[in-house]
């Protein structure tokens, strides 16, 4: 490859191995058309449950899919909302606990919090990638936020 240093024939496999680790990283959950705008869909993703959530505005968030207040798998199935500030949220189905979409924490508990994770789309296709918790806001909104591009 002409000014990578790198010769023309190591190239294909180069690419194989950034792909396989690419594979590695991010997990394929769904068809973005497929996910309504306003629900939640559970997924399993490198072992751990994930809910993945499309908005109305068409942005993707991922959380942790188990409620921390009861144990139970059902963030999926909660009712996600727009607090006056801005604020993403779902909340939990059980007991009706209101998590941050971008952080994880529980609007009145903020030491209790979901686990983040990377998402994004691509070529119509929703992708789950490594937890990405944070405990500053801005982070979270820096690895969350840019999820409503093609």
């Amino acid at each position: 490859m002409p000014g990578t240093g790198i010769a023309p024939e190591t190239a294909p496999e180069i690419e194989e191995e950034a792909m396989d680790a690419m594979d590695a990283v991010w997990t394929p959950v769904c068809k973005y058309a497929e996910l309504e705008p306003g629900r939640g869909v559970a997924a399993l993703v490198d072992g751990e449950p994930v809910a993945v959530f499309r908005l109305s505005d068409g942005s993707l968030h991922a959380v942790g899919n188990v409620d921390p207040f009861c144990g139970a798998s059902v963030i999926s199935r909660g009712l996600t909302g727009m607090r006056s500030d801005g604020t993403a949220t779902v909340a939990s189905p059980m007991y009706k606990d209101v998590f941050d979409l971008a952080t994880g924490v529980a609007l009145d508990a903020p030491d209790v919090r979901l686990p983040v994770y990377a998402v994004r789309r691509h070529r119509g296709v929703v992708w789950v990638g490594p937890n990405v918790t944070s405990g500053f806001r801005k982070d979270a909104e820096l690895l969350t936020g840019a999820t409503s591009a093609a």
